[in-house]
């Protein structure tokens, strides 16, 4: 049971994270690659991944 309580304040933080860092479309870029390697559709995951990359790529 604590080992499930760190992960979920781990996701909770890294969430936080990318929204302060890259704002809303960070969270759905986060959210459409979490939702397409839960569900295996590798389409809605590679979308948000390449969102991410172009998010990281223009910040740096």
């Amino acid at each position: 049971m604590p080992f499930a309580i760190a992960v979920a304040a781990l996701a909770l933080g890294f969430e936080q994270l990318v929204q302060w860092k890259w704002g809303p479309m960070g969270i759905i870029a986060f959210l459409l690659l979490t939702v397409g390697v839960k569900a295996k559709n590798t389409m809605v995951g590679g979308l948000g991944a390449a969102i991410l990359v172009m998010l990281l790529a223009q910040s740096g």
